[in-house]
């Protein structure tokens, strides 16, 4: 019996000891990291919903009702709406109605996450407001765009999400969303809008950042349609162009009430209206600008542009045939300085999405500049091109602003990569005759030439340079020519450059000159590659005539190797990229011609377009 006792009483003792050890309330440690995890579980991020809304499905039962019959337990819960937890309850139902969305993909639902959301977020009384530092804010600010951009998805789903933005009535979980049309039609410029695709559900590749600008709206991209004004020409037909829709629910709350919500459509440019009033508040507008570019440039004709505009003058883009090759990249912007991008040999602006991307994702240069691109088929004499985009620079500024009112379109910088670079500085040195003296040992007037080839030569051949461009940046440009344009390379290059009918008629000419001892001995018509020839007349007329002295030079020169004096990037070497005076040159090491996709190279624009706008 005592045996007995004794046992029982070690028994006794080890439950004592094992409840004190492990108690029924208490804590656990788990790593920051779990910790974290927990605290920022949400519907939008895992499979559970917030505590917040956890809380409220514990305290009122309605824990299990929600998992077996999601619509029974939310009207319970909406049915306590008008008490003093009224502001918890509503993110509750918006979260707890996504979640449900989510499973049954109902775009009623999707909706209802929206509206309970906008209640949450610009309540009547503004003692309800929740505290600039409640971190449901931003969450509900979520719940609202993907619950805008699901509720109101078209019914017909493929690898996009597609928005259906005709007024309707769309059936919710408890009554009916009323969709109104837009008070006035949004146009992007001057051009109709179709297509509305949503940003947010599409992964990007290709570029290193995505910049995402948070706030409230769904951010899309739609494609332009229709004819535009003069301003609008230099968008390119069929763009797909970034933009914000808010769907705005003024009286949301009173509308749970009725069991019928009203809202009504705008459609923002977060570009030109990064943020608008709400309830007497400017709240901050949803973009993607990185998005938008990916989305653009995604299966684009442009690519194939780049060997083929190359090869062949007569293949050009639909988006920049009209235009000479100049393209915005937005609307014209008053009061934004223009920087335009000017392209190299066998290339496309594509090949500036990198730092298009790193440009407008700092809303330091977005907010003062307007990106420009210049598009040209790079195997036709460089003179020519230059003469395209001189004239099509002048057109843009005599459309948009033909009475000079803006100054800020006459702070315009140019940035050239390789041959773009020549172009480039073609825009700001003055040629008087010294390109016709290569030419000819007589005056231009005194030739007798046909109509057709005389306007060519003279419009290449004859120029000022441009008063409004004040700053040049030449990235790997061979202002001394390129090795590869003197070495076998080159000459296999010429082979597959075929001449404009144009150009061929107007050669036919010149050589007839000959027999009136007007024509150089040694003149031909070049191409580009000739043009990169240091032993070419006209890149050494390039090379000696000064730029204009209003106009700000920077250099950025890549060399894969030092010294830096002997180096070279695998087409131009530093001796030939290298030109003073200049206002700063930038040797990036290691690094190939390319490198306007690189960071030190963007880094160094984006500092130089500081100092230009005199941003600090």
């Amino acid at each position: 019996m005592r045996a007995f006792t004794d046992r029982l009483g070690a028994l006794l003792l080890a439950s004592a000891l094992f409840v004190a050890c492990a108690t029924p309330i208490g804590v656990d440690p788990v790593s920051p990291r779990e910790a974290d995890l927990e605290l920022g579980q949400s519907a939008l991020t895992g499979d559970e919903p917030t505590s917040l809304s956890r809380e409220y499905l514990e305290r009122l039962g309605l824990a299990d009702l929600y998992r077996e019959n999601p619509r029974e337990a939310l009207a319970q819960l909406r049915s306590g709406l008008g008490g003093p937890d009224e502001v918890g309850r509503l993110f509750a139902l918006s979260e707890l109605w996504f979640e449900s969305a989510l499973k049954t993909g109902d775009r009623g639902e999707y909706l209802a996450a929206a509206v309970y959301a906008w209640a949450f977020l610009f309540p009547k009384n503004p003692a309800l407001n929740p505290t600039p530092y409640d971190g449901h804010i931003r969450l509900a600010l979520d719940l609202y765009n993907r619950g805008i951009t699901e509720g109101l998805a078209a019914a017909e789903r493929d690898d996009q999400t597609t928005l259906d933005l005709s007024p309707r009535e769309i059936p919710l979980p408890f009554g009916a969303f009323v969709l109104s049309p837009p008070e006035h039609e949004f146009r992007y410029g001057g051009y109709q809008l179709q297509h509305f695709v949503s940003l947010r559900d599409l992964k990007i590749h290709g570029l290193r950042n995505r910049y995402r600008r948070a706030g409230i709206g769904a951010a899309v991209a739609a494609q332009v349609d229709g004819e535009g004004t003069a301003h609008d020409r230099w968008i390119p037909p069929n763009a797909k162009v970034p933009l914000t829709v808010l769907l705005r629910m003024p009286d949301a709350r009173a509308g749970l009430d009725r069991a019928k919500v009203k809202g009504s459509l705008e459609i923002y440019d977060a570009d030109e209206t990064p943020s608008v009033e709400i309830d007497g508040r400017q709240v901050p507008l949803e973009s993607e600008p990185s998005a938008t570019i990916a989305y653009r440039l995604d299966h684009a004709p442009v690519w194939d542009f780049e060997i083929a505009g190359f090869r062949r003058p007569e293949f050009t883009l639909p988006s920049a045939g009209k235009n000479k090759g100049l393209i915005f990249l937005t609307p014209y912007r008053p009061g934004r300085i223009p920087v335009v991008f000017v392209h190299g040999t066998a290339s496309s602006p594509a090949r500036w999405a990198e730092m298009g991307n790193e440009l407008l994702g700092d809303p330091r240069v977005a907010s003062r500049y307007q990106l420009w691109f210049f598009v040209y088929n790079s195997g036709q004499p460089v003179l020519t091109s230059a003469a395209n985009l001189r004239e099509s620079l002048e057109a843009a500024l005599s459309d948009i602003d033909p009475e000079g009112k803006d100054p800020a379109l006459r702070q315009m910088v140019v940035i050239g990569h390789s041959q773009g670079g020549l172009l480039t500085k073609l825009m700001v040195v003055s040629s008087g005759n010294q390109f016709w003296n290569n030419i000819s040992g007589v005056s231009f007037t005194s030739v007798k030439l046909s109509q057709d080839t005389s306007t060519l030569l003279k419009r290449a051949v004859f120029f000022d340079a441009l008063p409004f461009v004040k700053r040049v940046v030449f990235i790997s440009t061979p202002h001394k020519g390129s090795y590869i344009a003197e070495n076998w390379l080159g000459m296999l290059a010429r082979r597959f450059v075929a001449m404009p009918a144009a150009f061929t008629n107007a050669a036919l000419e010149l050589g007839q000159l000959r027999e009136q001892v007007a024509l150089r001995g040694s003149w031909k018509m070049p191409t580009a590659v000739d043009n990169m020839d240091w032993s070419n007349p006209g890149l050494r007329t390039l090379y000696s005539l000064p730029i204009a002295s209003w106009v700000r030079v920077n250099s950025i020169i890549p060399v894969l190797q030092e010294p830096i004096q002997t180096g070279e990037d695998g087409v131009v070497r530093y001796s030939s990229a290298h030109i003073e005076p200049v206002e700063s040159e930038l040797v990036v090491c290691p690094c190939g011609h390319s490198t306007q996709a690189t960071t030190q190279t963007i880094e160094e624009v984006r500092r130089i377009l500081y100092k230009h706008a005199d941003i600090h």
